[in-house]
C-alpha cells in the first residue's frame, strides 16, 4: 500500500478509503469485511471525467465538442482505466471473492477499471481535487499536447451519422433485459433500432456499455456509405 501510495503521489490520511477501493464486491459479500468498492467508483468516474475534461479544455483549444467528448471517452473507457490500473499495480491489491480470484480476477479489464475508479474517488476524498489533477497530470501526459489529432468517431456517433445519411432520421435505442445483477460483466441487453427494425443488440456491465455494444453490431450489418460522385 505504501508502494502504491507513493505511485499515486499521496500519502493517505485515512488508510481505509484505499483498502475500501481495492475490495470488490464478490469479496465484501462473500466475507463481510467492510463496504465494497461500488461507491467510491461512482465517485471516482464523476471526479475523473470532470479533471479530464478541464484538462483536455485546456489542452485543446480547437477541439470542437464533439472532438472533447470523444478524447475524454477514449481516455476513461474501461480500455483506459484498466492500463492505468495495471501501471498503479491494483491487480495485486486487489481483495477478491473466491470465485472471482478462480477465474483470474485480477486481471480483468472491467474490474482493474472500476477498482481504478475507485481509487480515483478514495484519493479525491482524502486529498481533494488537487490530488487528483496532480496525479492525472503526470498519468495523462502524453494527452496534452496541442495539435494531437482528436479521437475517431464511437460506434454510436457513426452509427447515427450514416443512418441519419441514409434516411434523414435517427436511430434509437430500446433496453431489452436488467439482470439485475451487481457487477455482471452483461447484466444489459439493449438493442438499437431504425423503424422497429432491429439493426444490432449489444449487452454489457452498464446500460451505456450495452448500447455501444449494439452499435458496433449494427454497424457491422450496415453496408459501407459511398463515395460521392467526383463529378
Amino acid at each position: 500500500m505504501a508502494a502504491l501510495e507513493k505511485r499515486l503521489g499521496h500519502s493517505f490520511q485515512d488508510p481505509e478509503l484505499l483498502r475500501t477501493a481495492l475490495r470488490h464486491s464478490s469479496h465484501a459479500n462473500e466475507h463481510a469485511t467492510g463496504e465494497s468498492n461500488e461507491r467510491l467508483e461512482f465517485l471516482g468516474d464523476a471526479v475523473i471525467g470532470l479533471v479530464i475534461g478541464e484538462m483536455l479544455f485546456r489542452a485543446q483549444p480547437d477541439w470542437q465538442e464533439g472532438e472533447l467528448t470523444r478524447g475524454l471517452h477514449r481516455l476513461v473507457d474501461k480500455a483506459g482505466c484498466a492500463k492505468l490500473a495495471r501501471a498503479l499495480g491494483l491487480g495485486a491489491l486487489l481483495e477478491l471473492g473466491r470465485t472471482e480470484e478462480q477465474s483470474d480476477g485480477a486481471n480483468k479489464d472491467s474490474i482493474l477499471a472500476n477498482a481504478f475508479e475507485a481509487v480515483m474517488g478514495a484519493l479525491f476524498l482524502d486529498g481533494g481535487l488537487a490530488a487528483v489533477t496532480s496525479f492525472s497530470l503526470d498519468a495523462y501526459s502524453h494527452e496534452w499536447e496541442q495539435g494531437m489529432p482528436p479521437a475517431e468517431r464511437d460506434a454510436k456517433t457513426l452509427l447515427q451519422e450514416r443512418v441519419m445519411a441514409q434516411h434523414g432520421a435517427f436511430p434509437r435505442y430500446e433496453l431489452v433485459s436488467d439482470s439485475r445483477i451487481e457487477g455482471a460483466e452483461q447484466r444489459f441487453t439493449s438493442r438499437v433500432l431504425f423503424q422497429e427494425e432491429t439493426l444490432g443488440t449489444g449487452r454489457g456491465r452498464t446500460k451505456r456499455g450495452a448500447e455501444f455494444e449494439a452499435a458496433r453490431r449494427a454497424l457491422e450489418g450496415l453496408p459501407e456509405p459511398e463515395d460521392p460522385d467526383p463529378s
